[in-house]
C-alpha cells in the first residue's frame, strides 16, 4: 500500500471516527496533506528533510523488557487503551522502572498526522501531555470540516502552552510532515501494523486486550528476563 497516497487521499471525518483497519481503505477525495501554509504541497520521494524524529520513550532505557504502543490518534480504540488500561501499565509498570514503553504514531488519515504534528510540536518534554490530551478530547477535535479539526488541534495545543506561532510553524512545515511519515513507513517495515492498537512486548506482536492479560505477558517477560 502506498502510504503517501492514503494520506494525501484524506480521510473524511466520518471515517476518521472510525479507526483501526477501516480507516486502511484509501479514501475517495483527496486533500492537502498540512492543515495550511505553502507547504500543502503534495510529498515527494525525492524530497529531503532536516526534522528529526525522535523516540517517544518512558520508563527505564536500561529496562530488558520492551512495550511498544502503535496507535492513531483519530482511532476510538486507541483513546479507550489511554484511558482505561495505560494509566495502570504506567503505575504499575513504566513509573517504577519496571519496563521501557516506547509510543509511535500510526497514520491512517491525515488528521492523525495533525495530531502528531501538534504532540510534537511541544518537544519531547511536554509531547506525552499533550498526547493525553488528544486522546482525551478526541470526541470533540475529530468532528467538522478539515479546518474545524485544523483549529481544535491548534486549541489543544495552546492549552499545553505553545503559542499561535509555534502551531503554525509545526502545521506547516513539509519537513516534519515528511519525516513523520517516514518514521511511519520505518516502523511499518520493523512491524506489520493493520490495525491500531497494536502492542509489542520484545519484538512479539499482541492486539488489543485487557490490562490483566496485558500485566501476565508482561510480568512473564520480566521473569525470564532474570
Amino acid at each position: 500500500m502506498d502510504r503517501r497516497a492514503l494520506l494525501l487521499g484524506a480521510a473524511g471525518v466520518g471515517a476518521a471516527a472510525l479507526g483501526g483497519a477501516a480507516l486502511l481503505r484509501p479514501a475517495p477525495q483527496s486533500g492537502p496533506l498540512l492543515p495550511f501554509g505553502v507547504a500543502n504541497a503534495q510529498t515527494s520521494d525525492e524530497a529531503e528533510t532536516d526534522f528529526e524524529v525522535m523516540e517517544m520513550v518512558l520508563g527505564d532505557p536500561e529496562s530488558p523488557v520492551e512495550l511498544i504502543e502503535y496507535s492513531s490518534f483519530t482511532c476510538p480504540h486507541c483513546r479507550n487503551l489511554h484511558a482505561n488500561l495505560l494509566p495502570q501499565v504506567m503505575a504499575d509498570y513504566v513509573e517504577p522502572g519496571r519496563i521501557r514503553y516506547v509510543y509511535r504514531e500510526v497514520y491512517f488519515d491525515r488528521f492523525g498526522l495533525w495530531a502528531g504534528m501538534v504532540a510534537r510540536c511541544g518537544g519531547p518534554e511536554r509531547y506525552f501531555g499533550i498526547v493525553d490530551l488528544i486522546y482525551q478530547q478526541q470526541p470533540e477535535w475529530t468532528q467538522g470540516s478539515p479546518a474545524d479539526i485544523a483549529e481544535s488541534l491548534r486549541r489543544i495545543g495552546r492549552t499545553a502552552g505553545l503559542t499561535n506561532d509555534e502551531l503554525d510553524a509545526c502545521m506547516s512545515s513539509q519537513p516534519m510532515a515528511e519525516a513523520l511519515i517516514a518514521a511511519y513507513e520505518a516502523h511499518t517495515e520493523e512491524h506489520d501494523i493493520s490495525g491500531t492498537p497494536t502492542l509489542v512486548i520484545n519484538d512479539v506482536m499482541h492486539g488489543n486486550m485487557s490490562y490483566e492479560d496485558l500485566s501476565a505477558l508482561l510480568d512473564e517477560a520480566l521473569a525470564e528476563a532474570q
